[in-house]
C-alpha cells in the first residue's frame, strides 16, 4: 500500500473516530438536559443570556445537533452558534442565530470561513419523555430545516474570535 492510500485511510479513520466522540458526547448531554428538569423557560433564559453577551462581546457557543438522513438514520454535528434574538410570541419561542458548522461526517473538521454560515431559527418547546418514565423535558429543533435537530448549546465553551465570519 502506497503511503498516499495509508495517510487517506488515516484521516478517514480519525474522521471517523471523532464522530464517535461527538455521537457520545452529544447522547450524554441530551440524557444530562433531562436529568436536569430543565423547561422551555429556563432554556430559554440561557439562549436570551447568550444572545445578550453576543451582542455584548461577539461570544459565540458551541453546539450538537443530530442532522437526520435520507435513509432516517441521524448523525451529531458540531458548530458554533451566534444568538442574535429571542423571540417568545404566542406560546412560541424562537431563536434566531447564525450557525458555523465544524463537524460533519460529510465534510470531517470544517475551518472556520471555509464554509459560509448559515442563518437559523430553532425553536424551543417541552416535550414529553416517555422513554424516562414520562417526565418533562425540553428540546431544542431547527425551525426553519427539519432536519436538524435535538441541539445541545454549551454555555462554557465560547468564542469571540468567529463573530465577524458570523456576520457576513
Amino acid at each position: 500500500m502506497d503511503s498516499t492510500n495509508l495517510f487517506a485511510d488515516y484521516r478517514r479513520w480519525q474522521t471517523f473516530q471523532r464522530q464517535d466522540k461527538l455521537q457520545r458526547e452529544h447522547t450524554a448531554a441530551l440524557r444530562k438536559l433531562a436529568d436536569s428538569g430543565a423547561m422551555a423557560s429556563r432554556v430559554t433564559e440561557a439562549y436570551r443570556s447568550m444572545a445578550d453577551k453576543g451582542a455584548k462581546e461577539n461570544a459565540c457557543y458551541r453546539t450538537l445537533f443530530e442532522r437526520k438522513r435520507d435513509n432516517g438514520e441521524s448523525l451529531a454535528c458540531e458548530g458554533w452558534l451566534f444568538v442574535r434574538r429571542v423571540l417568545a410570541e404566542g406560546g412560541t419561542t424562537r431563536v434566531r442565530a447564525t450557525l458555523l458548522e465544524s463537524f460533519t461526517l460529510e465534510d470531517g473538521a470544517i475551518e472556520p470561513g471555509s464554509k459560509p454560515a448559515s442563518k437559523v431559527t430553532l425553536e424551543i418547546f417541552d416535550e414529553i419523555l416517555v422513554k424516562r418514565s414520562m417526565t418533562m423535558g425540553c428540546r431544542i429543533d431547527r425551525h426553519d430545516q427539519p432536519q436538524d435537530i435535538r441541539f445541545v448549546t454549551f454555555l462554557d465553551s465560547v468564542r469571540g474570535d468567529l463573530a465577524k465570519l458570523m456576520k457576513q
